[in-house]
């Protein structure tokens, strides 16, 4: 029988990126001489890659934005977080622990993010994560992307899983939706990047600390989702 997987999004659930993210954002809104973002505004912006973080953080302050101009500032995000990687960003408090608990328990483990596979890659290599993980696909791994339910299938049969034997654990409605669309279940921390309170996107299960995604929470999950009534609902 194939290993059951579990599946983590990075920003906002594995890592705590927000100083880094921010920070180079903020250097291209300097740039156009707009007001930088604060800890408050910068989790409306955050969720689905640097693309979309720019357009929103322009919209927000209801600055006009071209193609051309995007792809600038686009460049220059990834060259300053890429220059800048992994700065101060830190794994969440309890995230090797619960790591280990999963390889201990034969769980393959893999990444599926919106963030860019080489920025992944590297992010994980800086804070010595690499080798936990049998997958780490980003935003351009596959020609789809979160919400788009592929983008966490394919993460799976990367890393050597089957859906029916996956959770995925994420902080955005964004994850919460492609967990959804996959047919998996989802769990949901509530300390990651979002303005709205995970509970409104009814994830499967809410955690607000690490040490809650234990092993026994991961198999029920499965279990319920592969029951009989639950395939036939």
């Amino acid at each position: 029988m194939t290993a059951p997987i579990i599946v983590f999004d990075l920003d906002g659930t594995l890592v705590d990126t927000a100083p880094d993210l921010m920070a180079s954002l903020n250097h291209c809104l300097a740039l156009d001489g707009m007001t930088v973002a604060g800890p408050a505004e910068f989790r409306r912006f955050v969720g689905m890659g640097g693309k979309v973080m720019i357009e929103r953080a322009y919209a927000a302050q209801q600055r006009v934005l071209s193609d051309e101009r995007l792809k600038e500032l686009l460049d220059t995000f990834i060259e300053h977080y890429g220059s800048n990687m992994p700065g101060d960003s830190q794994p969440y408090e309890g995230v090797v622990a619960a790591l280990d608990r999963f390889d201990d328990a034969g769980y393959l483990t893999a990444i599926c993010t919106n963030k860019f596979e080489l920025h992944s890659t590297r992010l994980m290599q800086g804070l010595g994560l690499t080798e936990r993980f049998r997958a780490i696909c980003g935003q351009d791994t596959f020609a789809f992307r979160k919400p788009d339910p592929r983008h966490l299938i394919e993460t799976i049969a990367r890393a050597g899983g089957n859906p029916e034997r996956a959770i995925m654990v994420g902080d955005s409605e964004t994850d919460i939706k492609t967990a959804k669309a996959a047919g998996i279940p989802v769990v949901a921390v509530d300390f990651g990047y979002t303005d709205k309170h995970v509970r409104e996107f009814e994830p499967s299960h809410i955690i607000s600390h690490f040490d809650e995604l234990t092993v026994d929470l991961a198999d029920r999950l499965i279990a319920a989702a592969t029951s009989p009534r639950a395939k036939t609902a």
